[in-house]
């Protein structure tokens, strides 16, 4: 099952992921992101991936 990973360090608070997948990314009070799901059933493979690549920092990657 494919996994969700975030740099937290390269994390700047955009949001993109946010707005593409509030099931799997949220922020915390800093402005970073928080993985609220880690794994992603094949069915949304392909939505939280586009939202993972949203993120004009590259922080979030979606692995298998």
């Amino acid at each position: 099952m494919p996994t969700v990973k975030a740099d937290l360090q390269a994390c700047q608070g955009y949001a993109n992921c946010v707005v593409g997948a509030t099931d799997y990314f949220d922020l915390d009070d800093d402005g970073i992101v928080v993985l609220l799901r880690t794994k992603v059933p094949e069915a949304e493979r392909s939505r939280v991936t586009e939202a993972a690549r949203s993120c004009p920092v590259s922080a979030l990657v979606v692995e298998d």
